[in-house]
């Protein structure tokens, strides 16, 4: 008879189970039935009975660390433990087991082991790999599970194989990784010696060679100054020449060595033949020449025959450690060489004059040296002759002319192309200074003539055309060849180059004569108005500032006096005048010390900016189709900027900040454009917008 299912009355266990499925513990392999994995679990994902489940994480929480892979996440990390194992040696009487230091690595990405034994020289035992690197299973009766990171930690033992390591350190990441798994470390053991080994080193120790060397070490000098090389500039008064005149020499001494070679600076026809090296590179001696030795005689060691040939002509040869009969000889060595130091050359008599930065820092270094005054051993040069040029013959340009004064082969007269480049016509910008002028003469003729100058900045020449006035009786169009113009009032045929005009010399209110034509500059367009402004440090006359200081020093007396004459014409107190009544003003007060030009940029510079409506449906019509002849497709990146800049979150930017944003997305839209946008927007809503 069933219970009614009612709350405390059924003893069901599967009552609010939701799982039933059951693992598939059997399948096919090659079409063979087989158990596929005893590992699964039973009915509804619970363990069997005495099963163990692999937990799904480590001891970390689902959520820390990485998600990566273990191949990925520990790729080249290795943990490196210090071990060592006791071997029995039954065949020996000298030691009964012999200890071997190894080192363990765990592999982090595959849980794989490998044991290697450094080698020891004469050991006598083959050493290195003792245990490849793989999946170690553990030791009877858990022979079916591999070893994991939770087994290793110091002053433990593990057992490979049957052979049992001593774990007695590790390394510094090992330890910072192991915490970092929660695994608390035991303290570092101690590892032992073996006695064997112990033992016949003290052997060795006691021993002494049967026949004496000397060990030689030149390795150790060579690898600390290979490519160190101290130089020094020295004299050598040859006596023997026919004119004593004396020789220079460089000196090399190379420090890996110790060895010198020494090279001859041959002038230029010195009537010497130029050899590749005074002395080729050896050890110099000190003492030399002092005669001639045998090969064989001067060596680094000293041999002694012991037996003689005396025993089927055979000799028995061993190393004299206290070289008898040696011959001794002394080498310059870089202490030996300083600044004013005479060397012996073979007999020659060299002085050491000069020395480069490297060799003053060596021996500042290493000898504590501080005076390197140099030895005076050159001639001061002659005082070179200035170059004079013929005077100017008339025939073709100055400049071709004092060509063919520079040299046997005729060459034209170098022209300034970077300049050409820089101001040469691109785009909008024709680098063309362009002026208004009048004939100054006394003809009522003439003075109503018109002309038109302008001054090309790519090479510095100029042009005059006149103004086509109907009805005037005076053909206009060309008046003056495009050409450079000389300056008045120089000397024709003279040895100096001439002056030509420049564009600091044309301005307005300027008076320049052309070829006898002297002209009145009136006015200025307004592409040159700007470029003078703009590169006001080229002229003064556009240079607000040296106007303002000029204008300081006239009237710094007379303050209260130019208050009152500018009160007196601005009736209305709107703090506004025409130019005209600013500009008699300024010669009124400077007694005509200011030019036309200068009282423009005044003018300019404190003008009333002439408000005009912008139609901002035009000026947005006008930016779309330049965005779109252009392809610009950085909207997502502009946007982001801009909103990453406006940290208040209020929609808004100043137009300071909007500017230079486009600007260095390279938005392809005109300045004039881009300001008039902004100015626009900020009418609107007191500040430009983010749109």
């Amino acid at each position: 008879m069933a219970l009614p299912l009612l709350p405390g009355v059924s003893r069901d266990r599967n009552i609010g189970k939701e799982k039933f499925h059951k693992s598939q513990h059997w399948g096919f392999c090659n079409d063979v039935a087989m158990l596929v994995d005893e590992n699964k679990p039973g009915v509804g994902g619970k363990p069997l009975p005495g099963q163990k489940l692999t937990p799904k994480y480590s001891v970390f929480p689902e959520g820390m660390g990485s998600d990566a892979p273990a191949w990925v996440a520990f790729d080249k990390q290795v943990l490196s433990f210090d071990a060592y194992f006791d071997e029995e040696v039954p065949d020996k009487n000298q030691e009964l087991c012999r200890i071997r230091h190894c080192k363990i690595y765990f592999y982090l990405e595959d849980d794989t082991i490998q044991v290697i034994e450094p080698r020891v020289k004469n050991s006598g035992i083959p050493q290195g790999t003792i245990v490849r690197r793989h999946r170690i299973p553990l030791p009877p009766p858990c022979e079916d599970q591999f070893y994991t990171i939770d087994h290793f930690n110091i002053n433990t033992e593990v057992t490979f194989y049957a052979r049992k390591y001593k774990i007695t350190d590790c390394d510094q990441f090992t330890k910072n990784f192991l915490r970092k798994m929660g695994v608390r470390l035991n303290p570092p053991a101690s590892q032992p010696d073996d006695p064997y080994t112990q033992e016949r080193q003290k052997i060795l120790d006691s021993m002494t060679p049967f026949h004496p060397y000397e060990r030689i070490d030149t390795l150790k000098q060579f690898l600390e100054h290979d490519g160190h090389v101290l130089r020094f500039f020295c004299l050598w008064d040859d006596p023997e020449s026919m004119f004593h005149d004396p020789r220079e020499l460089v000196l090399h001494y190379y420090l890996s060595d110790d060895t010198i070679d020494i090279k001859e600076i041959v002038p230029v026809n010195s009537g010497r033949d130029a050899v590749p090296l005074f002395l080729r590179r050896d050890k110099l001696p000190k003492h030399a020449p002092i005669g001639l030795y045998q090969p064989g005689t001067i060596t680094n060691r000293t041999v002694l025959n012991v037996l003689g040939n005396s025993v089927g002509n055979k000799g028995r040869y061993i190393l004299d450690n206290r070289k008898t009969g040696a011959v001794h000889q002394e080498f310059y060595k870089d202490s030996d060489l300083k600044i004013g130091a005479v060397i012996n050359v073979w007999g020659r008599k060299i002085i050491l004059c000069d020395c480069d930065e490297f060799t003053k820092e060596y021996y500042r270094t290493k000898y504590g040296i501080e005076d390197f005054t140099p030895v005076s051993y050159k001639a001061p040069p002659p005082p070179k002759r200035e170059k004079t040029f013929p005077p100017y013959t008339g025939f073709g340009s100055e400049e071709d002319s004092l060509c063919s004064c520079m040299g046997l082969v005729l060459k034209p007269p170098a022209k300034d192309f970077k300049k050409f480049l820089e101001k040469d016509r691109i785009g909008m910008e024709s680098n063309i200074l362009r002026f208004l002028a009048k004939l100054v003469t006394d003809n009522p003729i003439d003075k109503d003539r018109k002309f038109i100058i302008s001054y090309f900045l790519s090479d510095d020449t100029i042009s005059v055309f006149e103004h086509v006035q109907r009805n005037s009786g005076i053909h206009g169009g060309k008046f003056l060849e495009r050409g450079r113009i000389k300056k008045p009032g120089q000397e024709l045929f003279k040895s100096e180059p001439s002056e030509y005009f420049k564009a600091q010399d044309l301005y307005v209110g300027a008076r320049v004569c052309f070829h006898g034509h002297n002209f009145l500059l009136v006015d200025a367009d307004e592409y040159t108005l700007n470029y003078m402004e703009k590169h006001a440090n080229e002229f003064s006359v556009a240079d607000v500032g040296v106007i303002l200081k000029k204008l300081k020093v006239i009237t710094e007396s007379r303050s209260q006096e130019i208050r009152q004459l500018f009160a007196a014409t601005d009736p209305d107190h709107n703090k506004v005048i025409g130019y005209d009544v600013f500009r008699n003003l300024i010669v009124r007060i400077t007694d005509e010390a200011f030019s036309d030009h200068e009282m423009m940029t005044l003018g300019r510079y404190y003008s009333v900016k002439d408000e005009c409506e912008m139609d901002l449906h035009y000026l947005l019509a006008v930016a779309q189709e330049q965005l779109k002849k252009n392809r610009f497709e950085n909207f997502e990146q502009l946007t982001a900027v801009l909103l990453y800049n406006d940290r208040e979150k209020c929609g808004v930017l100043p137009r300071e900040v909007c500017r230079p944003i486009c600007k260095s997305f390279k938005l392809p839209l005109a300045d004039d454009d881009l300001q008039a946008l902004l100015t626009i927007h900020k009418e609107q809503c007191h500040k430009p917008t983010i749109e």
